[in-house]
């Protein structure tokens, strides 16, 4: 395990030292290309180092890169932010004679589509919305799995019975998010609760540490987000308390404070929708794959872990990669108490996808 997390600090290392074709600034990374290899886009929220959202994101690339060779050239431009540079990039990118383009933040659905209109030979993919057309497809990950395992953890770790929740924006995926984990820790430790704190950015180190400096300090004695740093981690380690990472394996970066790591794997994804739209057999249409998939994953336990949680969490892992069961299956109740999904129902994919409450042991409010 410690040799693996000294391999992802080399790895990270080598993304921030990668030439200025693959990132840059927006004009240069968008650059015309001359050989016949099929090429392919991708649009960032982030920075590579940031050793999550967009650390997973370059990882997935750099492994389409790996298994496919001379076949396809790549270029990508971080830090873009949602809104009029998104659809600027992006169609920078069409106009340049890429293939094939993925978009990989939320807020670039609307743009994604405004450029697929203009340009029907290019091929889209937009990451974690729910729109599609001829040609753009959208994908996402049923990180909720992820997420409901990694709750268990914090809910076996936690002394205070208060675990702290760095949030984004309070849109359904952080919303189902925090939902899943906290019925996780509710598997483990149904006296616990987890206090959300709303950050209104997704990447932003400052306010992500500040958020999680504010949870501690009321009485938080593990760490949980949905940000795209490790800053809410290093919060944690700080005070010689536990967090529990996302996106990437954070133990890796930050230590073994982080218990276990809710994973992104894009690699094989992106390498086999490459392929299809390299062969002409891609089609549009809306992914969301899972554990089962391999799209999502459950890191290494750190060593603090003790046995009996390990063999009680890859049992429930085990459980949802069968089919047999699912985290939102019944019954499952709000805030209030309310039953909103009621025993013995599985909620359609639709229901998930639009969630807007919290369910039971979440402190905080979807409204701001």
């Amino acid at each position: 395990m410690k040799k693996n997390r000294v391999v992802l600090v080399l790895v990270a290392l080598l993304l921030i030292s990668l030439p200025v074709f693959a990132g840059g600034s927006q004009e240069e990374a968008v650059a015309e290309t001359e050989n016949s290899a099929f090429k392919v886009a991708f649009v960032y929220i982030g920075i590579p180092g940031d050793l999550g959202w967009t650390f997973e994101h370059d990882r997935g690339r750099l492994a389409a890169v790996k298994a496919l060779g001379d076949k396809i050239e790549t270029a990508y431009v971080e830090n873009v932010p949602e809104g009029p540079d998104a659809t600027r990039v992006i169609r920078q990118f069409a106009q340049k004679g890429f293939n094939m383009i993925f978009t990989t933040s939320f807020g670039y659905m609307d743009p994604t589509l405004e450029v697929a209109a203009e340009y029907p030979d290019v091929v889209f993919e937009h990451c974690s919305g729910y729109k599609t057309s001829d040609n753009t497809a959208n994908y996402f990950g049923r990180i909720y799995q992820s997420r409901y395992l990694s709750g268990m953890v914090a809910g076996s770790a936690t002394k205070s019975n208060v675990i702290g929740y760095v949030g984004a924006f309070p849109i359904p995926e952080v919303v189902r998010g925090i939902n899943a984990f906290t019925i996780g820790v509710l598997k483990t430790n149904p006296k616990a609760v987890v206090k959300v704190v709303w950050t209104n950015t997704w990447y932003d180190p400052v306010k992500e540490r500040e958020a999680a400096v504010a949870l501690l300090d009321s009485g938080a004695d593990v760490i949980a987000q949905h940000q795209d740093t490790t800053e809410p981690q290093k919060a944690a380690q700080e005070r010689g308390l536990y967090s529990i990472g996302y996106h990437s394996d954070m133990a890796g970066f930050v230590g073994d404070s982080v218990l276990v790591s809710a994973m992104w794997e894009f690699g094989p994804f992106y390498t086999e929708r490459i392929e299809a739209a390299m062969n002409g057999s891609w089609k549009s249409q809306s992914y969301w794959g899972g554990l089962a998939d391999g799209i999502v994953k459950l890191s290494d336990f750190s060593p603090l872990v003790s046995e009996d949680v390990k063999k009680l969490v890859l049992a429930e892992k085990k459980k949802i990669e069968s089919g047999s069961w699912d985290v939102f299956n019944g019954p499952v109740m709000n805030q209030s108490g309310k039953t909103v999904i009621a025993a013995g129902s599985v909620p359609a994919d639709g229901d998930l996808l639009g969630m807007s409450y919290f369910v039971k042991g979440v402190v905080g409010t979807v409204n701001q």
